[in-house]
């Protein structure tokens, strides 16, 4: 397995932030193919200009094979470390420096959804992940064939899931393609990541 940076790192080796990167880290999670790098593409156009007006065709994205730290500068840096859909066994290595979670689903995609929730249960169960803020995106509402945010709350019992969590859970639809929902995205990072000095 390597790093970031392409280091190697040792089986049992522990991840250790890397020099420059603060505490409160912002894990960036979901399968494979949710929109993940595109969001983070987005979200750095938003919080760059004035968050307004049309963002244009999106840029190319390849899917993450390991990790990407980016940086997104909204009031103060806010550090988000999106790890790959394929490293899923291995995300709980990443979750002793989170302050905030942002979870993807892909609302056009109804086979995926078991399997989304599968994951989301782990994540809201793992013990260092409590005092994480999370918020749960349905990604690509542009799509003809997306489900509607209550369609999905109802076919994973997402208040029951909700009743049931540690976390401050808040859900949001966007569409990191067009850029819809990316300001209030940016928003709740601010206002999550406002103490984190």
């Amino acid at each position: 397995m390597r790093t970031g940076d392409g280091r190697a790192l040792r089986r049992g080796a522990e991840l250790r932030v890397p020099d420059g990167v603060k505490d409160g880290m912002c894990l960036l999670l979901g399968a494979t193919g949710v929109g993940k790098t595109l969001l983070v593409k987005r979200l750095q156009e938003v919080s760059s200009g004035d968050g307004k007006g049309d963002l244009g065709e999106p840029p190319p994205t390849r899917p993450t094979v390991g990790t990407n730290l980016t940086d997104i500068l909204a009031q103060r840096k806010i550090t988000i470390r999106e790890l790959g859909g394929c490293m899923g066994p291995i995300w709980s290595s990443y979750y002793g420096n989170c302050r905030s979670l942002l979870f993807m689903m892909d609302a056009s995609n109804p086979t995926q959804l078991s399997a989304s929730c599968v994951q989301l249960l782990g994540l809201l169960s793992a013990e260092q992940l409590a005092e994480a803020s999370v918020l749960i995106l349905f990604n690509k509402i542009d799509l003809p064939c997306y489900m509607s945010t209550e369609e999905m709350k109802s076919l994973i019992r997402l208040p029951d899931i909700i009743a049931c969590a540690k976390q401050d859970i808040t859900m949001a639809e966007i569409s990191a393609r067009k850029g819809t929902g990316l300001a209030g995205v940016l928003g709740w990072l601010q206002a999550t990541h406002r103490g984190n000095d």
